[in-house]
């Protein structure tokens, strides 16, 4: 079994098979406050490299030429190389660049930027900004479909507008339209498979699952109190946190009934999976949890004085 490197996204093999294969995972940690990224292996919670980046560090993503880290506060965004951490280049001429995604391919990552309110669009290869795209004041949160041919953003940390992006040339992305989802909105993620867009609540408990092609609302799910963020794990399920509610609930995406539920650190906002494992980070305490896919607890450790964002990968 291989493994594919995606970060907040599904990916091929367990930490079991990783073992099998020689494989280590590996959690990738945004540490605001020491303005560095931790390469943290799980689940010792051994940091096993590190690299100074630009102040206020607060998402990563993996790519397959660089690590992408965006740093809103200083209005840069910083490429590490992938296994080594060691900087490629620091790109500037941002407003707040403030969430990142990378491609289907891995070759490009896009990153929002809500200060101008653009999506801004980096090849990972030559290290160089390609594309600039008005998408809409406050660009925040975004998710990429399973295809890669679209992309949806919400326009700000508490959106009444989601903006939706074609792909289908990744390089070339373009504005479609812009809708209201009905709802305050926080962040967005596809599911696999379905034709379905998982949306976050910016104020209230509930995480919703709309209509990827009419935004129309199908499922709502409580989870707890806002903001919520949404990933998806091997064999489908849907994993939701609530920082604030210090939960992490595993749901059926079909029928959005609640499977299992497990107690995270205060402030564990953002989660990411990698084959049979959830991973969270603790804004508040730095704290990393580690679950099994029936959100078993493996392991907890405190990797920074703030832990804000996580990807996950193999080495």
């Amino acid at each position: 079994m291989r493994w594919t490197i995606i970060a907040v996204a599904l990916v091929l093999a367990s930490s079991a098979s990783a073992g099998r294969t020689g494989g280590t995972p590996v959690a990738i940690v945004t540490a605001e406050q020491q303005n560095a990224v931790f390469a943290v292996e799980l689940p010792s919670g051994k940091v096993l490299r590190q690299a100074s980046v630009a102040a206020d560090p607060q998402n990563v993503a993996i790519g397959r030429d660089a690590i992408v880290v965006v740093s809103p506060a200083t209005g840069t965004v910083t490429l590490l190389d992938p296994r080594t951490l060691r900087t490629l280049k620091v790109l500037h001429d941002f407003g707040a660049p403030h969430i990142v995604a990378v491609s289907r391919a891995g070759r490009l990552a896009y990153v929002t930027d809500d200060e101008r309110g653009e999506l801004d669009v980096i090849a990972l290869g030559s290290r160089r900004i390609v594309r600039r795209v008005a998408v809409g004041p406050g660009a925040h949160h975004m998710g990429i479909s399973l295809s890669g041919n679209r992309l949806w953003i919400a326009l700000g940390e508490h959106a009444t507008a989601i903006a939706i992006v074609d792909l289908s040339r990744p390089s070339r992305p373009r504005l479609l339209r812009r809708f209201s989802p009905g709802f305050v909105a926080h962040d967005v993620t596809f599911s696999p498979g379905r034709h379905r867009v998982w949306v976050t609540s910016g104020v209230g408990e509930m995480v919703y699952a709309l209509d990827a092609r009419t935004g129309r609302r199908i499922l709502t799910v409580r989870v707890g109190p806002a903001p919520q963020h949404v990933a998806f794990a091997e064999g489908g399920f849907a994993y939701a946190t609530s920082g604030y509610g210090g939960r992490l609930v595993k749901i059926d995406p079909r029928s959005g009934r609640i499977l299992a539920t497990a107690r995270t650190p205060y402030g564990s906002f953002n989660l990411s999976t990698i084959g049979d494992l959830v991973v969270t980070t603790s804004l508040m305490s730095g704290r990393v949890s580690e679950f099994a896919l029936d959100l078993h607890r493996l392991s907890t450790f405190k990797a920074a004085r703030a832990s804000r964002a996580v990807a996950l990968t193999v080495w």
